[in-house]
């Protein structure tokens, strides 16, 4: 990978890789009564509070984000009955998780004497190889990642002896099991189960500051909020109390944590982490654009009857345009220094996925070990690309001009030498 180019103009957004499932499942009950007013602000803090029998929020910034959340669901959305159940559920669930952590933090107070090593971020934009890297890297069991079943259900904080054991595991994978029968289809796309890592906008979502609620919901006011105004500085305070209580009795020697979300917020990223490391993945970005948005139109047909491929790429086409330059932006102004940094090329790592690692474990000066490398090895067998099917998806179907992203990604990959793809 190289590291020149020349600046170029730049859209605004950046759309995270998908979450590894939708992060609630669906309402036992469609259509209560009483649901308009379960869809506003102090009702979502009302039920959250009655639900944990807590009150303490740890600060009142998330209320910006949720405020943004609710109006943006009500007026833009397009919500279906299904949608209508589901969104309130969606952001109750958040802030109840908050409530429990902070109650956490508040009565041990030794959780937050413990720093946060220094985390290794990955960064590289949704569809360009980053979940199945995050899970290799995990089978190190020097290296933590933060889990799906932990990160829907923190609380009471994991535990070393009962990591593979805890009944929430089978609780969120029970919860992963209904929504592959609503989407089957989504298992060719994405990977999903209780014990595979997690993304970090999962954990900021308890500031509502958060982009995962953009791959559920089309929320076109939250994503320009989100991307030209929020101020980011909470939500990574935030990250830090969370890593803080999932590391408190199950810890390692390092964070591996990822989304490309990071892209449009790096200065606060820095500024809360000055001493992170991260990793970048890099895509041709018109394969990349017409796969997330293929991947995010399913998700978003659960809670809406009014959704198509073409629609969500042209909302999030210039987001991930954007991202990509500001990751160019990060290098020529220093925000992310060069030796800090592991470039890695979508279609050389999807060739020889261990060859990458090691290139990976070289940059930290640590060993992957024979037990390690053959662990992974093991999952990868496990856990093949097309084991579920092969997610089909064509830029045609998004509608946009060739020509123009084309032109608009040529900045970005001049810079980081990225590997052009057939444009299928």
């Amino acid at each position: 990978m190289k590291g020149n180019g020349s600046r170029g103009p730049r859209p605004r957004g950046d759309p995270p890789g998908p979450p590894r499932r939708p992060p609630s499942n669906l309402p036992a009950v469609v259509g209560e009564s009483g649901r308009e007013d379960r869809l506003k602000s102090e009702g979502i803090v009302e039920a959250a509070c009655e639900r944990t029998g807590l009150g303490d929020f740890g600060g009142e910034t998330f209320r910006v984000g949720l405020d943004r959340l609710v109006d943006g669901l009500a007026t833009e959305a397009r919500l279906n009955a299904v949608g209508e159940a589901m969104a309130p559920e969606v952001l109750t669930n958040h802030l109840a998780n908050r409530l429990q952590v902070v109650d956490w933090h508040r009565r041990h107070p030794d959780m937050a004497a413990a720093d946060v090593l220094p985390p290794v971020f990955m960064i590289g934009m949704g569809r360009t190889g980053t979940t199945i890297l995050h899970d290799l890297l995990g089978q190190d069991p020097a290296t933590r990642v933060p889990l799906s079943w932990e990160v829907d259900k923190p609380c009471p904080p994991p535990e070393r002896a009962t990591a593979d054991t805890d009944p929430r595991i089978a609780e969120v994978q029970a919860q992963i099991d209904v929504l592959d029968q609503v989407h089957p289809e989504f298992k060719a796309m994405h990977p999903t189960g209780a014990l595979l890592a997690q993304e970090d906008i999962c954990i900021t979502a308890c500031e509502f500051a958060s982009l995962l609620f953009l791959s559920q919901f089309s929320l076109p006011s939250y994503l320009t909020w989100l991307t030209e105004e929020a101020d980011h500085a909470p939500a990574y305070r935030w990250h830090r109390r969370f890593l803080q209580l999932l590391q408190w009795r199950n810890g390692g020697d390092r964070w591996v944590v990822k989304s490309g979300a990071h892209l449009w917020s790096l200065p606060a990223l820095i500024a809360e982490y000055p001493d992170a490391r991260f990793i970048q993945t890099h895509r041709d970005p018109l394969r990349v654009i017409p796969s997330l948005s293929s991947l995010f139109a399913t998700v978003r047909r659960t809670a809406s009857d009014d959704v198509t491929v073409a629609q969500v790429a042209h909302e999030w086409a210039g987001a991930i345009l954007d991202a990509m330059d500001r990751s160019v932006d990060a290098r020529e102004d220093g925000t992310v220094p060069a030796d800090r940094v592991v470039d890695i090329d979508y279609v050389e790592f999807v060739a020889d996925p261990v060859r990458t690692i090691r290139r990976v474990y070289e940059h930290w000066d640590a060993e992957l070990t024979p037990p390690v490398e053959a662990r992974m090895r093991a999952f990868l067998a496990d856990h093949g690309q097309t084991k579920h099917g092969r997610h089909r998806y064509s830029l045609a179907d998004t509608g946009l001009p060739v020509g123009e992203l084309r032109a608009r990604a040529r900045r970005y990959q001049d810079y980081f030498d990225v590997t052009a793809e057939p444009e299928v």
